[in-house]
């Protein structure tokens, strides 16, 4: 195990408020005593935004070599060589370009063992989407990056911990991806997360209902009485804690969640609204089901504000304490059979 694990942290998109959130959760120099930060990006984005935001205690060493780190320093690995034009605010297809250039290597370093966990900075789905990435997002792209079968958009916020059935699909699709199948894969990667990556020995989980009032018996859609039902029987047979299908708004409006381990949500909205509305600032977007480490806060670009010092960078900073936390935890763990 490494003194102190290596955090590759890709840059995001240049004209959003990736550059900005980085450069102040790293401000902190409490935080190189825990880690040694490796930015993706460019050194040249970095001085910009420096400047931009009158920081002047952010300094950092550009790695010449690869895998050469200086610790106790903020390291920034150049992926790319042109001189790009950098507006905030604006998107760009260059700067979409670049951000892929940044999660290119960066997967590519963490797959080799030269970093430890990847922290990912947002990116703009419209600029970055091209022939090599032709995904919905980040989570998409690495999945398939690391040959994975299948993976868990796990939103994280200290105890409250939500993942996803279906993530990025069109609300008319998701009624027909709820499927028996689908649902014990997820949960089967929730269960495996929570014991692996966050040290719970027995974890506690909900399974959400896909329609109002959890079907009401079949009255409202049937999804729960011929899929989730059958689901949640199978695993408490078998002896795990597994609860539902509850019915998401009284779940929520009466504090059940903090009762649980974890909360296994049908699609994006119905886990994203209650999570953003409990842990905006703080929520991170952690990629469970890999066998590499990656997380990423739970903001966007922000176009609209960016460059004007209004980001705030806690959800980068707590996507970076999450990434060093499933390190360690993982470190401790005998490994899989």
């Amino acid at each position: 195990m490494h003194e102190r694990a290596k955090i590759g942290i890709t840059i995001g998109d240049i004209n959003g408020i990736g550059p900005e959130t980085i450069i102040k959760a790293l401000a902190d120099h409490r935080i190189l005593s825990m880690i040694t930060p490796v930015i993706y990006g460019s050194g040249k984005v970095l001085a910009f935004y420096k400047k931009q935001l009158s920081v002047d205690d952010f300094n950092y060493t550009q790695v010449k070599n690869r895998g050469q780190y200086a610790h106790k320093a903020i390291n920034v690995v150049n992926a790319w060589e042109d001189n790009l034009e950098i507006v905030p605010g604006k998107p760009s297809q260059e700067a979409g370009k670049a951000a892929l250039a940044s999660i290119k290597l960066a997967c590519e370093d963490l797959k080799e063992g030269v970093i430890d966990a990847l922290v990912t900075a947002p990116v703009d789905k419209h600029t970055i989407h091209s022939p090599e990435f032709p995904f919905k997002g980040h989570t998409e792209y690495i999945t398939q990056f690391f040959d994975a079968s299948d993976s868990l958009m796990f939103m994280v916020a200290d105890s409250l911990r939500i993942g996803l059935v279906t993530e990025h699909v069109a609300l008319k699709d998701v009624a027909g991806l709820i499927t028996k199948e689908k649902i014990e894969s997820k949960l089967r990667i929730m269960e495996q997360s929570l014991r692996k990556d966050f040290g719970i020995v027995k974890p506690k989980i909900a399974i959400l209902g896909l329609n109002p009032h959890a079907g009401d018996n079949g009255l409202i859609g049937t999804e729960e009485e011929s899929v989730i039902k059958a689901v949640v029987q199978e695993q408490r047979s078998k002896g795990k804690l597994v609860y539902g299908p509850q019915p998401p708004d009284g779940f929520f409006g009466a504090g059940q969640y903090a009762k649980f381990d974890g909360i296994l949500a049908m699609y994006h909205d119905q886990g994203l609204i209650p999570f953003k509305t409990l842990a905006f600032e703080n929520g991170v977007n952690y990629t469970a089901g890999l066998p590499v480490i990656r997380t990423s806060p739970d903001h966007g670009t922000a176009y609209n504000i960016a460059g004007k010092n209004m980001a705030n960078e806690l959800s980068m900073r707590e996507a970076i304490f999450l990434a060093s936390s499933i390190f360690k935890h993982r470190a401790e763990q005998p490994a899989e059979k």
